[in-house]
């Protein structure tokens, strides 16, 4: 395993507990859709939340909310909608993004609501 992807695992790990917290139901962690993946799907309310994690190191030059570019929001839209049809929901959307910038053993959260529109 790189060590990106363990960092990228151990931020999903802390975002998972910190919505767990905030009240949300985890339902999916890393669900995949043909070439496309949702790291966090939960229910917060009446509410399908669907969470992109981005870790970086405190030095990093990219904030991490930053590296969610727009192919990205429209992989994150389609495979929502593949998760919404499969399953047959009907519930609102809501599209978020949690960054955590970590240094060391010590992390900041930062938990951006609503960061996109989507065009579905």
């Amino acid at each position: 395993m790189t060590n990106n992807i363990k960092i990228g695992d151990e931020g999903e790990l802390l975002t998972v507990a910190y919505l767990i917290k905030k009240g949300h139901k985890i339902l999916e962690t890393k669900w995949r859709f043909s070439h496309k993946e949702i790291d966090i799907i939960s229910k917060s309310d009446d509410t399908l939340v669907i969470v992109e994690v981005k870790t970086r190191k405190k030095d990093s030059i990219v904030n991490p909310a930053q590296a969610v570019t727009k192919k990205k929001q429209r992989h994150l839209i389609k495979a929502t909608q593949a998760y919404i049809d499969q399953r047959k929901l009907d519930l609102n959307v809501r599209f978020d993004i949690v960054s955590i910038i970590y240094s060391g053993n010590n992390y900041e959260i930062e938990h951006i609501e609503d960061a996109f529109i989507p065009y579905m």
